[in-house]
């Protein structure tokens, strides 16, 4: 009976300790479910670009455009963005240089009108932007560093795109349901600041803390049913006698 009190304290107060995370577990991992990952990426939103062909007769060798530039380049990367061909110069030190594949140069500044008008180029659905706004600093929902295009669109799910100062591409996307689930995710996670992180040791503690209540609930569970197992069996001799 010491082994059944001692269980029963156990498993009880630990299961008051640890209950209501164990219900974000179990409410988070219904949401990460029940809501397609293709919805919480707003990839329906997205308009399929047609491949644009590059002539590359016409464009500068990296090599030139770094050696005008000063730069040791490690290596780079074509790329074809709404603007036009461009150049990921990545230096041996320090970030990657933008700049177009046509003039070796940066491109020019997007202003608000253009960058409303490339991201609703590469919008598909029945919303329209209604703002966009330069951010000196990205928001950490993002991911990225540095400055970034925020173009908001009035659907129902109040999508944002995010685009490339530089190429104007939209680098990722936002919505209301991507944030509902975030924020579900960071609970499941035990993570609220970032999001990013599930290997701390709060969730470790609290994750051996769950299991303790699994076994000693085995051990009520074994020692419930030895108890009434026996109350059977003594109830049927009885009757039998």
């Amino acid at each position: 009976m010491k082994v059944l009190r001692l269980s029963t304290q156990l498993h009880k107060w630990i299961a008051l300790a640890v209950g209501i995370q164990v219900l974000f577990w179990v409410a988070g991992g219904l949401v990460m479910t029940a809501i397609p990952i293709e919805t919480v990426r707003s990839e329906h939103h997205v308009r399929e670009r047609e491949a644009v062909p590059i002539a590359f007769d016409s464009l500068r060798s990296p090599g030139d455009i770094a050696r005008a530039r000063g730069l040791a380049v490690a290596g780079a990367e074509l790329r074809s963005t709404p603007r036009g061909p461009a150049w990921i110069l990545k230096p041996a030190k320090g970030e990657p240089v933008t700049v177009s594949a046509v003039t070796g140069e940066a491109f020019p500044p997007l202003d608000a009108a253009l960058a409303r008008r490339l991201a609703q180029g590469a919008y598909q659905g029945e919303g329209a932007p209604t703002a966009a706004v330069l951010l000196d600093k990205a928001p950490q929902e993002t991911g990225r560093e540095g400055p970034i295009w925020r173009v908001d669109f009035d659907d129902r799910e109040r999508t944002t795109f995010y685009l490339s100062p530089q190429t104007g591409e939209v680098v990722t996307r936002r919505s209301a349901v991507w944030r509902f689930y975030d924020f579900f995710w960071r609970l499941h996670i035990m993570d609220l600041e970032k999001g990013e992180n599930f290997n701390h040791p709060l969730i470790i503690i609290v994750t051996f803390l769950t299991f303790t209540i699994v076994i000693t609930g085995f051990i009520l569970l074994w020692i419930r049913l030895a108890r009434d197992w026996s109350m059977w069996r003594s109830r049927r001799r009885a009757a039998a006698g």
